[in-house]
């Protein structure tokens, strides 16, 4: 197979509307634009969510809720996660977004109680849930907030 025998799949590729090419055509006279009105216009353009006037739809809905900006977001990560680290290693921010275990685009990470962990870890993040301090100390690991 060579890029010279790919072709297309028939359909994949429509030719397009040759307009104003006489009333056989069935686009000739109006081609296609119908009988008067805003789009039979020229220059017939308007805004996204335009309305024709009318109170568009997205300002007729009433507002509801509060977003926090300054709301502080972890990424969450469980304690099963963690096996994937070498016993005795330590565990920080920087570790877990180079496994791709957090996110970039939060403030942190929290260590969530999910699973079972098996190793000793030195975990050094934002926060952690109460039940994984739990984990991670029975497993002889430490637990220390940055």
């Amino acid at each position: 197979m060579d890029l010279q025998s790919l072709k297309n799949v028939p359909g994949a590729r429509s030719s397009r509307k040759r307009l104003g090419r006489g009333t056989g055509s069935g686009l000739g006279k109006t081609s296609g634009r119908g009988h008067k009105g805003q789009q039979a216009r020229k220059g017939h353009k308007h805004k996204l969510g335009f309305e024709g006037g009318q109170m568009p739809f997205i300002r007729r809905l009433p507002k509801r809720g509060f977003k926090n900006p300054a709301a502080i977001v972890y990424s969450p990560v469980n304690v099963a996660a963690l096996n994937v680290f070498e016993d005795g290693a330590e565990v920080s921010l920087e570790a877990l977004l180079a496994l791709g275990l957090a996110s970039k685009k939060t403030d942190g990470a929290k260590i969530l109680g999910g699973g079972d962990l098996t190793k000793k870890l030195n975990v050094k993040v934002q926060a952690f849930s109460a039940s994984a301090k739990a984990k991670i100390e029975a497993a002889g690991g430490t637990c220390e907030v940055v």
